[in-house]
């Protein structure tokens, strides 16, 4: 039987906030090859409706099965809320039966109520995740008797994306949405950011939680989570190839993108143009 072709993990985003997912999983991970693909011509997906966001992630995760890449993780909120469970349950069987594609809910959600001991949990995220209700309706599944509230955070994106996160006027807008979500309940300990953009915001909101609270990330949850993956199953791991490199893809400007991802990931990166 002639051995199986190796090929690099595929990671995708709407934008460039899965960089901060990427760059931990690199960091946990390092031997593995990884392919980038942002969908920046596109971005932001926070608020297109389901159809589209399903749409334009299959096309996405279709070029990343195209470039060899057997296990794709949606590194975005919007599109694993939206565009996940269609392509696991309906497109997945069609088109690639032996591949995976997997999101950065589930591995949060599965550990949120781990870290809260009020019992009481906020997700900080864009619009369109917040309308899926994927994060209630799947931390109840783990955690039932956790009250989680929501608060949608609209204007963070565009101001991570547009380089404004670490300006004194950003202040005003995570003073606003912190204080909608704790206006919902005063018991909140346990904030997640729900949006792999936000971390970059991490030093504006920080400050903004009451004592002894805990702001969590998705990176290291969704790197630890791949981890472990891997190591249950190791008909997959065998066909991701291990030689430590990393390709960036944009559907947009390669300029604008190795420009603005050295925000995220780090500065020095090359990407290239795909044309959709």
């Amino acid at each position: 039987m002639a051995m199986e072709k190796r090929g690099p993990i595929g990671v995708f985003d709407s934008g460039y906030g899965g960089l901060t997912v990427l760059k931990e999983l690199v960091n946990r991970l390092p031997q593995y090859d990884y392919t980038y693909l942002g969908d920046n011509a596109r971005a932001p997906y926070g608020n297109r409706s389901f159809e589209t966001v399903y749409r334009y992630t299959l096309q996405c995760v279709e070029w990343l099965f195209g470039e060899g890449c057997p296990l794709v993780i949606l590194a975005c909120n919007t599109a694993s809320a939206k565009a996940l469970r269609t392509i696991q349950q309906n497109d997945l069987p069609r088109i690639a039966p032996d591949n995976r594609v997997l999101g950065v809910i589930r591995p949060t959600t599965e550990v949120v109520g781990n870290y809260t001991r009020t019992g009481n949990v906020g997700v900080l995220a864009t619009r369109g995740t917040v309308l899926s209700e994927s994060y209630p309706i799947e931390i109840a599944k783990f955690f039932p008797e956790l009250r989680v509230y929501q608060q949608a955070c609209p204007l963070w994106v565009p101001l991570i994306e547009n380089n404004e996160h670490d300006k004194p006027g950003a202040d005003y807008f995570v003073r606003e949405y912190m204080d909608l979500l704790h206006d919902q309940s005063p018991d909140i300990d346990t904030v997640l950011l729900a949006c792999t953009h936000y971390p970059l915001l991490k030093d504006k909101i920080a400050p903004c939680l009451p004592p002894g609270s805990q702001l969590i990330s998705q990176g290291e949850i969704v790197a630890a989570s791949l981890a472990d993956y891997l190591q249950r199953h190791p008909e997959m791991e065998t066909r991701c190839s291990r030689n430590g490199q990393i390709l960036f893809y944009t559907t947009d400007s390669t300029e604008d993108f190795n420009s603005h991802a050295a925000t995220f990931y780090g500065s020095g990166l090359q990407s290239k143009h795909v044309p959709f």
